[in-house]
């Protein structure tokens, strides 16, 4: 029964809250939990890097100012040959850059 109350309590707090209120706690919920994301880099058309396992994406921020940075960053496993799996050789996890200027990439949650 408290369950449901509790349930019910929150249901109607997610109601009340706006969407821009709902999004910043699915992306708080999110940078807690991790997504198990993919991040491809795109070169014109063609696929040159792919990261697996990745946490989150952060945006860069300014050291004295605090303001963004046209660059996302994050750590993950570089996969080298492309297959979609960590190999052996591919077992360390790496931190990367993408710039919003230069680079064409996805990220999507692992298939």
């Amino acid at each position: 029964m408290k369950r449901l109350s509790l349930a019910t309590a929150l249901l109607f707090l997610l109601a009340g809250c706006t969407q821009e209120s709902q999004n910043k706690l699915g992306r708080a919920v999110q940078n807690w939990t991790g997504t198990d994301g993919v991040l491809e880099v795109y070169a014109g058309e063609k696929l040159v890097r792919r990261f697996l396992n990745v946490d989150k994406l952060s945006t860069g921020q300014g050291t004295d100012d605090g303001s963004p940075r046209p660059y996302r960053y994050g750590y993950g496993f570089l996969d080298r040959n492309l297959n979609f799996e960590v190999d052996k050789e591919e077992s360390k996890k790496v931190y990367f850059e993408v710039s919003d200027y230069s680079s064409n990439y996805v990220f999507f949650e692992a298939p």
